[in-house]
């Protein structure tokens, strides 16, 4: 998120499975997008949360900083989506925070997407099935509007994974834009359940938010190194035309690292 001042980035920080999962979130500011200092961290037992997973930050036209946090409840598959408001990015309260997006007994919610245009909020958030124990880790992502970013109407499925291709196990929208022709999405895609935490980039396009169709048979990008994973792609756009993009990376070693570059 850039404020004017340099960007702000919300970011999480993850253990191996079984040694704590999503353990915190960090609020961070930088003058040139690469060199970070932290303003505050919050951590998943101040959510009341098993693990946290990738945040969203907003900043509203009256000035007040949003962010979304997606939760997962402890000891279930569940996820929720909480959100904080502060005036500055460096004075969230989890003590003060409630459910925007709450999901259900049915079907998990998170990671988010915010757009704001034509006057409403437009979100674009990863859904996953409750209902069978094994199907638990597929995912769509479906899109709502909102007149204030804290009530919304849903209106189903805008990108569905497609069948016999790299992405037919599940599907979530990272970074949209929207086009004199209609939208672009940038999302991760998965083939099986094995590729879970290892999602490759894919892109799609649509005449409306609500409408996503995949492009290509091959991820437009991935790691080199084994797991392929590059994911959570945000792309900023920057005063000066250029954009800088921040995603997820596998490392050599297995590690997953935040990087940055700037197009």
């Amino acid at each position: 998120m850039a404020d004017g001042h340099g960007v702000v980035l919300a970011y999480r920080l993850r253990r191996p499975v079984g040694e704590g999962r999503g353990c915190c979130v960090v609020i961070a500011r930088s003058a040139d997008g690469e060199h970070f200092e932290t303003l505050q961290t919050i951590t998943r037992d101040e959510m009341d949360a098993e693990s946290l997973e990738r945040p969203a930050l907003v900043l509203t036209e009256d000035g007040t900083w949003r962010l979304y946090l997606s939760c997962a409840t402890t000891g279930t598959k569940h996820w929720r989506v909480e959100l904080m408001e502060a005036p500055a990015p460096d004075a969230f309260d989890p003590g003060r925070r409630s459910a925007v997006l709450p999901g259900d007994q049915t079907r998990a919610v998170k990671d988010p997407v915010f757009a704001w245009r034509g006057g409403k909020w437009h979100l674009w958030a990863c859904v996953h099935p409750l209902t069978e124990p094994e199907d638990t880790d597929r995912m769509w992502t479906e899109y709502a509007v909102s007149a204030d970013g804290l009530e919304w109407m849903w209106h189903g499925p805008a990108l569905s994974p497609r069948p016999g291709e790299w992405d037919a196990r599940g599907v979530r929208v990272t970074a949209v834009r929207f086009t004199p022709d209609g939208v672009m999405a940038l999302y991760d895609g998965r083939a099986s359940a094995a590729e879970n935490f290892e999602e490759r980039t894919g892109v799609a396009f649509g005449p409306s938010p609500d409408a996503l169709t995949a492009f290509g048979s091959q991820p437009a990008a991935q790691s080199p190194h084994a797991g392929n994973g590059l994911r959570y792609v945000s792309v900023l756009e920057l005063p000066d035309g250029r954009e800088r993009l921040y995603y997820e990376l596998t490392r050599a070693d297995g590690a997953h690292e935040l990087r940055t570059e700037l197009r």
